[in-house]
């Protein structure tokens, strides 16, 4: 049986802190998307599951999920890996930027640890927390420059660890420590190093002893003292004092490799290796029929496999019967990484784009969409979106709030009936015209942007590098209009590439921000733009636009704020 088990959630905000993050969860709701897992780990009773800026924790006997996020003072960075330590009842929180965040069960602050982050000795994109061991007290931190320690019973950061050649900085994937020893999977070259856990002098370069060469991008230990590696090649190898066996090949790039309950996980993007401590195959679980997604970690308890994904959060699975499978993530919207919204009372509409500042749509987004309405998120995925790419603005019909049209900077663009897409406005059925490149007549692409309905319930659009980039559709009528802009921008192709913004005044007037013509407007034929110095902008680049009650049009530029207070075309 399939089942969606959902949470309502909290909002977006990132407060600054220097070393403490009170919690504002009570003054604030965020929206985050946990579908893309990046890490999982258990504890107490429970799977903590970090998504890409934020953590939610699924208690296994209850089946209640709480979340943590930048309310409660997360960073909202990138978050890498996590890790729960029983024993000091704290979850800690890696991220790719090198800084570290802990949250302790009865703490409602957020502790932050900026020793990594802060170490100018190490460049910026050297600082990446790869995984976290624990081991006594201590917490062995694999990094992009080798190992560092923090002590979790004294909250803080101790020695690090340069295990390269001649001590220098190497880049450590995962630890593991078995049988008195510490061992390093480590890239560049470094191969599997080892060193006793208990010396004084682990600081000494000298102290590491190379097992084998090559890279190495992942080490596990069994509760029975057993060494696993895994090699850049996906070889499988068990470490015997300072040997190494093949044991297997996984036919597909590793993606995690993991112990729990003295089982040992190797997860790839398309199957989730179950084995024994021994190394032999329990079972292999590919990708679902039901769940079209790519795999990124796997956790397990009891009978269930917890395998995390890149767009349904984690999938509960029973090993002995997949068909038995529980989706398990907060309610929220498809992505993080929000590119427009569009409201009105007690719904949110939520795009994920995009193009660039140049209005450049490569590379090519194939996301869909989503809409929050009365607290509830309802998620329509790319594969329901009719093939439309780069969708971006989005106009709702003030007649019929059940009516949203998404601007697409690929394809054209896609109306929407009670969140189902119906049709796909393209050049076969409408006035929408793709721009065209003599070199390559052949090449479509239909770059609609800016929209907006008028009083009378016409939708206006503009679409970047055509003769008529101003094209009007009434739903109720289904009759399209075009408008040609050659007199103010002669050269279609290059002369204007894309539309920022349309807002209409209480005279009907179209007022348009653009990228090299600055603030258009455009009434009953006639044209009129401001782009120059000398007519007061301070650039042609017009990002947003807004307009008063008193008309006055407020024009957003990458140069600042400008007001225009004569608004006759």
């Amino acid at each position: 049986m399939t089942m969606n088990i959902r949470n309502y959630l909290i909002l977006i905000i990132l407060f600054p802190v220097s070393l403490m993050a009170q919690d504002y969860s009570a003054l604030w709701k965020g929206h985050f998307s946990y579908l893309n897992v990046k890490d999982v780990t258990q504890g107490n009773g429970k799977i903590y599951v970090a998504a890409e800026n934020a953590v939610f924790s699924y208690d296994l006997m209850s089946s209640e999920m709480e979340t943590l996020t930048t309310i409660n003072g997360l960073s909202g960075e990138e978050i890498s890996t996590i890790h729960y330590s029983e024993a000091y009842q704290m979850l800690v929180i890696g991220y790719a930027n090198g800084l570290i965040e802990i949250a302790l069960e009865d703490d409602t602050n957020i502790l932050t640890v900026v020793d990594i982050l802060e170490k100018p000795t190490i460049p910026p994109n050297d600082k990446r927390v790869n995984h976290f061991e624990e081991y006594n007290e201590l917490l062995y931190i694999a990094t992009d420059y080798g190992i560092s320690v923090y002590d979790m019973s004294r909250l803080e950061f101790g020695d690090t660890y340069y295990i390269g050649s001649g001590g220098s900085q190497l880049r450590v994937k995962q630890t593991a420590i078995s049988g008195g020893y510490i061992f390093a999977a480590c890239l560049d070259g470094g191969g599997l190093k080892r060193a006793l856990v208990n010396s004084d002098n682990l600081i000494d370069f000298q102290e590491w002893q190379t097992v084998t060469g090559g890279n190495v991008i992942a080490v596990e230990s069994t509760m029975d003292d057993r060494i696993y590696i895994i090699k850049a090649n996906r070889q499988v190898f068990e470490v015997i004092d300072t040997s190494i066996n093949s044991i297997t090949t996984i036919p597909d790039p590793i993606l995690d490799f993991s112990e729990s309950n003295n089982n040992l996980f190797v997860t790839t993007k398309n199957e989730s290796y179950f084995f024994d401590n021994a190394f032999n195959e329990i079972t292999v679980v590919p990708i679902l029929p039901d769940y079209p997604t790519e795999f990124s970690v796997t956790t397990f308890d009891s009978e269930y496999m917890y395998i995390g994904t890149t767009d349904y959060g984690i999938l509960k699975i029973a090993y002995a019967n997949q068909t038995d499978i529980t989706e398990i993530h907060p309610d929220g919207p498809l992505r993080n990484n929000a590119f427009a919204i569009q409201t009105i009372p007690n719904n949110l509409w939520v795009s994920y784009g995009d193009y660039n500042l140049t209005y450049n749509p490569a590379p090519i987004r194939q996301w869909g969409f989503s809409h929050l309405i009365d607290e509830s998120w309802v998620n329509v995925p790319f594969d329901s979106v009719l093939g439309a790419r780069n969708l971006n603005k989005i106009a709702v019909n003030p007649f019929n709030n059940q009516q949203v049209f998404i601007s697409s900077f690929s394809d054209g663009l896609l109306e929407v009936n009670n969140d189902v897409p119906t049709v796909l406005y393209d050049e076969s059925n409408s006035a929408l015209r793709s721009l065209v490149i003599p070199s390559a007549p052949n090449y479509k692409s239909i770059r609609v942007s800016a929209s907006n309905f008028d009083s009378s319930g016409v939708l206006w659009t503009m679409t970047a590098r055509v003769a008529k980039p101003l094209v009007s559709y009434d739903p109720n009528s289904n009759q399209w209009n075009s408008y040609d802009f050659t007199d103010l921008i002669p050269d279609a192709l290059e002369g204007e590439w894309g539309y920022s913004d349309i807002e209409i005044d209480a005279n009907g007037t179209k007022w348009i921000g653009a990228y090299k013509n600055g603030l258009i407007g455009y009434k009953d034929g006639q044209l009129r733009g401001l782009y120059s110095e000398e007519q007061n902008m301070p650039t042609a680049f017009v990002s947003s636009l807004a307009i008063d009650k008193r008309d006055q049009i407020w024009i957003g530029t990458i140069n600042g704020l400008r007001v225009l207070y004569n608004t006759a075309v």
